[in-house]
């Protein structure tokens, strides 16, 4: 994706942020139902010749059952990573977390989650071809911002943790698996 293209991205959010009613300070009746939510933002990953950045992409779905707790799913594609033409690899997966929530405002709040990752990593490396179905804890933090009623912003960081096997590789690979640092901002919307 491009710079201007993010530059936009962070532009709009940032606007729907700053441009909401000035209703945010009211106390808000519905705090639990459903959410589905949507965020752009990046990774680094970490490990050998897994070492690369670039965008990621989610979508989520969730229930909130209070203002402190809520169950959710998201789905994310980190795409294609790799250091060099000699080993690539591509990861997708699906994420289910508990989230804890402090709410520091009626309309601003600290959070934190842990949870399962069910990733698919394909990897490429010296012309063999893996794939890796596995399941892997992770834990993340964020905050977020009630826009309206229905309406939230969030910002997050997740730490996620992918494993292969060396010895597919004969050897040459020099680690176990990628490590991900995302940062992501994003939407959520509550029925």
């Amino acid at each position: 994706m491009s710079h201007k293209t993010r530059l936009a991205t962070a532009t709009l959010l940032t606007a729907t942020v700053f441009a909401a009613p000035s209703v945010w300070a009211d106390k808000y009746e519905n705090d639990s139902g459903f959410y589905v939510g949507g965020s752009y933002g990046g990774y680094k990953s970490h490990g050998g010749e897994f070492d690369d950045k670039n965008d990621l992409f989610g979508g989520q779905v969730g229930y909130q059952f209070n203002e402190y707790f809520a169950l959710e799913a998201d789905y994310l594609d980190f795409g294609e990573f790799g250091e060099d033409d000699e080993v690539n690899g591509d990861l997708k997966g699906l994420g289910l977390a508990v989230r804890g929530r402090l709410p520091i405002t009626d309309s601003f709040g600290v959070y934190a989650k842990a949870g399962a990752f069910a990733s698919a990593l394909d990897v490429d490396a010296f012309d063999e071809d893996e794939t890796y179905d596995e399941v892997s804890p992770f834990v993340g933090a964020g905050v977020d911002f009630r826009i309206s009623e229905m309406l939230s912003a969030y910002a997050e960081y997740d730490r996620y943790n992918v494993d292969i096997d060396e010895d597919d590789f004969n050897g040459q690979v020099t680690n176990d698996g990628p490590e991900f640092d995302t940062a992501r901002v994003g939407m959520r919307v509550m029925f």
